[in-house]
């Protein structure tokens, strides 16, 4: 897409925003706005490039909300999210503006080919370390770069902001390792993984998406019920759960050969 398309495209969508009425972001209306965004995103800048990634971080509903407050929650956190999208999809055209040459198609397939063939794959781990290490071996055996947070320098970074600098990645592989405890009640508590490490999970699904996220679970250990769509591969002691990730991973995208898992 030449430059002025792209210009064009963006623009279109930030007046389309303009004309919502909607309150919640449920409206079938913003639904179709979203959705149209993120195509045009996808057909200006290519697929899972930061600038879809970004939009597609930008949060439109609370994570929390008190059913007494007299403006609703979700109201305000829709109206924040429209703020925040429409002054990133302003940026993107600022940057086109800036940095694209006329032709635009050329700098347009270097990003999307800088970013689909990224081998860089975010381990969520626990305190299982004999886990962590090994999936990291077997990523490297494949020929990716595992991306563990704490073995990355800090640089005066907060744990957040470290964790948001290393998170471009294509690929995350969360491990769910039977490191808490937790459940309704005394007499039903299970085996679960840490919060942070569900946290981080539910982060990626929306930063990469679920066709870029497998999660590796102990046997034992709670399975999440509110991630439909996600892939939960058991490790299992026989080592098959090497074979599936490996698979998820070309899926994706990533190049993976199959004769280098030992």
């Amino acid at each position: 897409m030449n430059k002025e398309k792209a210009l064009e495209k963006l623009q279109e969508r930030i007046e389309a925003l303009k004309t919502l009425r909607v309150a919640e972001a449920s409206d079938p209306e913003f639904k179709k706005w979203r959705r149209d965004t993120e195509i045009a995103l996808e057909r200006i800048f290519g697929q899972d490039t930061r600038h879809t990634r970004d939009f597609k971080g930008v949060s439109f509903t609370p994570s929390a909300f008190n059913m007494n407050d007299p403006d609703p929650a979700f109201a305000r956190a829709l109206r924040s999210g429209i703020a925040s999208a429409e002054a990133l999809i302003r940026s993107m055209a600022e940057e086109i503006q800036e940095y694209w040459d006329e032709a635009g198609d050329s700098a347009t397939e270097t990003r999307s080919a800088a970013t689909t063939t990224s081998n860089r794959v975010f381990v969520v781990h626990g305190h299982n370390e004999a886990i962590r290490e090994t999936t990291a071996r077997l990523l490297e055996k494949l020929g990716l770069e595992p991306v563990i947070l704490h073995e990355q320098p800090n640089k005066g970074r907060t744990i957040i902001e470290k964790f948001i600098d290393y998170a471009d990645v294509a690929f995350a592989v969360v491990l769910l390792t039977a490191d808490d405890v937790g459940g309704k009640s005394v007499d039903s508590l299970r085996s679960r993984a840490r919060q942070n490490v569900m946290l981080e999970l539910g982060f990626f699904l929306g930063r990469i998406g679920r066709d870029h996220v497998a999660a590796l679970y102990e046997e034992g250990v709670e399975i999440p019920s509110d991630y439909d769509g996600v892939l939960f591969v058991p490790l299992d002691p026989t080592g098959g759960w090497r074979f599936l990730l490996a698979r998820e991973l070309k899926a994706a995208g990533l190049s993976v050969d199959f004769n280098k898992i030992a």
